[in-house]
């Protein structure tokens, strides 16, 4: 839990606290026989605020050389330009970090996926994407990966993570994907 979390959490909890033992310490007001009927024009009282929860430990974390350790500490996805198989340059800080994962994590095999958007024929994107996943091969096997637990496959467009029809959906279609296939923890 982050420090800034944990101040918000003891903030809350010292408020509550203040909050009940004012009202715990009021007198009892006297009982009124009958209310009168609410008036049409009056809001309901506000919501008492949630009560505060215990404060729950934090998971152990993401266990080193896991599937979940590679997405999150390192990154599993890098895009490209239209039309592109190049690494462009904010992907090639992503790739590194991969290689040097890999390295870390020797037993661990992976498998490329090159992807592409859906304007094209179906034999330009596969070709595309076979030339996208050859491409994060080659920059990982440059980085010290051994080029025996790299494979690469192409999807082209048949496999989009966004189904849509803009520049928006285009620009996250074209990528490769990093998956790992055997050895993770």
């Amino acid at each position: 839990m982050s420090i800034k979390t944990k101040t918000v959490v003891k903030t809350a909890l010292v408020a509550f606290v203040l909050t009940s033992v004012a009202a715990c310490s009021e007198k009892p007001k006297p009982v009124v026989e009958a209310p009168p009927p609410p008036k049409v024009a009056e809001q309901a009282p506000p919501a008492p605020p949630p009560p505060v929860r215990p404060v729950e430990t934090a998971p152990a974390g993401i266990v080193p050389g896991s599937q979940q350790d590679f997405v999150v500490n390192v990154g599993d996805r890098v895009y490209f330009d239209t039309d592109q198989s190049s690494i462009r340059t904010d992907a090639q800080g992503i790739l590194s970090a991969q290689a040097a994962w890999l390295n870390r994590y020797p037993a661990v095999r992976i498998r490329i996926e090159g992807n592409a958007d859906e304007r094209g024929t179906r034999e330009y994107n596969f070709a595309l994407g076979a030339r996208r996943a050859e491409a994060v091969s080659e920059f990982l096997t440059s980085k010290g990966v051994d080029p025996s637990r790299v494979s690469t496959i192409s999807y082209g467009k048949e496999q989009p993570i966004n189904p849509g029809s803009d520049e928006d959906a285009w620009a996250a279609n074209r990528n490769a994907h990093t998956a790992l296939t055997a050895g993770a923890k």
